[in-house]
């Protein structure tokens, strides 16, 4: 479950980093397009995440090896309803 910990960490910075681009816009640093162009390319890895921890949990609840779990496009992933 290592790996699944190394996820969770890495969505954990994402949704700093989400944070961290939103102060910026309300502090001027940054303009709204900016902003937008970087939360699409966040939110996208986000989703990927979720996809892959999805992915690993269920292959691990049904015996199988979850380390065969592999990240899928972000077209594939985006707007997933789980």
């Amino acid at each position: 479950m290592d790996q699944d910990q190394r996820i969770l960490s890495r969505i954990t910075e994402m949704v700093e980093d989400e944070r961290r681009l939103r102060a910026e816009l309300a502090s001027g640093r940054i303009d709204s397009s900016v902003e937008q162009q970087r939360l699409g390319q966040l939110e996208r890895e986000l989703d990927q995440c979720w996809d892959l921890l999805r992915q690993r949990r269920a292959k691990a609840e049904f015996g199988e090896n979850p380390d065969e779990a592999r990240v899928r496009p972000a077209t594939q992933v985006e707007d997933y309803q789980g």
